[in-house]
């Protein structure tokens, strides 16, 4: 029988460890983000599908914003329309490491970044299984254009588009500012 008192918590940034309340915080964070962001991309989507199709693009702002339907089998700009099973196996690749770096999870702002792309990588990978051809070749909806309703200056878009894209740029600056995923800092290298 051992007589060592029992383990303290440890806090953001302890060695090897992470602090179990403010790791259950953030995987909660992370996934009512994620849940929100999928969410909301599923109500505008099927909203796109009922209201946009057979329709020319609305205009929103002039030359600005504009809703128009478009089915993209490919990345942005249509690109690498033939791997459309490819993107379904990177998104689906993207969930699991998320959901596997989630353990060490307790920083709200990795929190909220993570949760913003896995959010997009699902309402993606939704489209991908269940839309027409068909399983992993499903094409994406998109409806949100900027500066022209065609797609021709800016790709035509969707929130789970911009969740990844917002989530990304917010994980870059929070690693940027040496922030772990711990929720320590990345001790000032300089010397």
């Amino acid at each position: 029988m051992s007589t060592d008192p029992p383990a303290e918590p440890a806090g953001p940034g302890t060695a090897g460890t992470v602090d179990p309340v403010a790791r259950r915080r953030g995987v909660l964070l992370l996934a009512a983000v994620a849940v929100t962001v999928l969410a909301l991309d599923l109500v505008t989507k099927i909203a796109a599908v009922a209201n946009l199709e057979d329709r020319a693009p609305l205009t929103v702002i002039d030359g600005f914003f504009y809703l128009t339907l478009l089915r993209n089998p490919g990345a942005a700009w249509s690109m690498a329309t033939g791997y459309t099973w490819i993107l379904t196996i990177v998104a689906v690749v993207v969930v699991g490491v998320i959901i596997r770096i989630a353990r060490r999870l307790a920083s709200v702002g990795w929190a909220v970044g993570l949760g913003l792309v896995l959010g997009g990588a699902l309402g993606n990978l939704v489209d991908r299984f269940f839309r027409a051809p068909g399983p992993m070749r499903g094409h994406v909806v998109d409806m949100l254009a900027v500066f022209s309703p065609d797609g021709s200056v800016f790709p035509v878009f969707n929130l789970a588009d911009s969740g990844i894209v917002c989530g990304g740029i917010l994980l870059v600056l929070i690693a940027l500012r040496g922030i772990e995923i711990d929720g320590s800092r990345v001790a000032d290298q300089r010397g």
